[in-house]
């Protein structure tokens, strides 16, 4: 495994074991199904997988939490984050099939039991969960009353439920539209590649 994992994350022999199979599974895919850029499979640690975990900075949910990754496209952040929290359920779903193919192979591949995987579009998931997780995905102001609807008024973790996006660029204009309770990390605050120096983790209490 990319020692860059390690770098800022404990785990265990088996977590360790899933993220090297992710460095041989993710290229081997790729090469038939192109799901990560070409030209970015060679920074798939950095640039995805650790991307990925910058939600697991942010928050340690409790068990069995319930998490919707929407727009998942091969598995992120779902799958890391699902290595990372054992404990939790993970729904992963995305409009194109074969990228949900790729996302679940992997999935049964490492051994992860749990997450369940949905080709489709986000109006035709109703159920609920604690948090909804995307990665780039959309517009704040226009993913928020697409995902409004599956996140649970219950909630059990120290944050309230809502949703946890990683983005980039200037966000100020969506925002802004949002008019939800929101808070931005910057993720060079979580760590030192220079990649994450203009990434941001959005949180939107919901």
């Amino acid at each position: 495994m990319d020692n860059i994992i390690k770098k800022y994350f404990k785990l265990s022999d088996q977590q360790q074991s899933q993220m090297d199979m992710l460095g041989k599974l993710y290229p081997e895919w790729n090469e038939k199904i192109n799901v990560i850029s070409r030209k970015d499979i060679d920074n798939l640690y950095v640039n995805h997988i650790l991307h990925s975990l910058a939600i697991a900075r942010f928050i340690t949910p409790m068990k069995d939490t319930a998490i919707l990754d929407m727009g998942t496209g091969g598995g992120f952040p779902g799958i890391p984050l699902a290595i990372m929290w054992p404990e939790c359920r993970f729904h992963l779903i995305d409009r194109i099939g074969k990228k949900i193919k790729v996302a679940s192979d992997i999935a049964s591949n490492i051994g992860l039991s749990n997450v369940t995987f949905q080709h489709g579009d986000i109006g035709e998931c109703r159920e609920k969960y604690d948090f909804v997780v995307s990665r780039a995905v959309m517009r704040l102001d226009e993913l928020v009353p697409l995902i409004r609807k599956n996140i649970s008024p219950k909630s059990n973790n120290a944050i309230p439920n809502g949703l946890i996006c990683l983005k980039g660029g200037d966000l100020a204009s969506e925002l802004n539209k949002t008019k939800l309770p929101t808070l931005v990390e910057p993720l060079d605050t979580y760590f030192d590649e220079p990649f994450f120096d203009t990434k941001k983790l959005v949180y939107v209490q919901i």
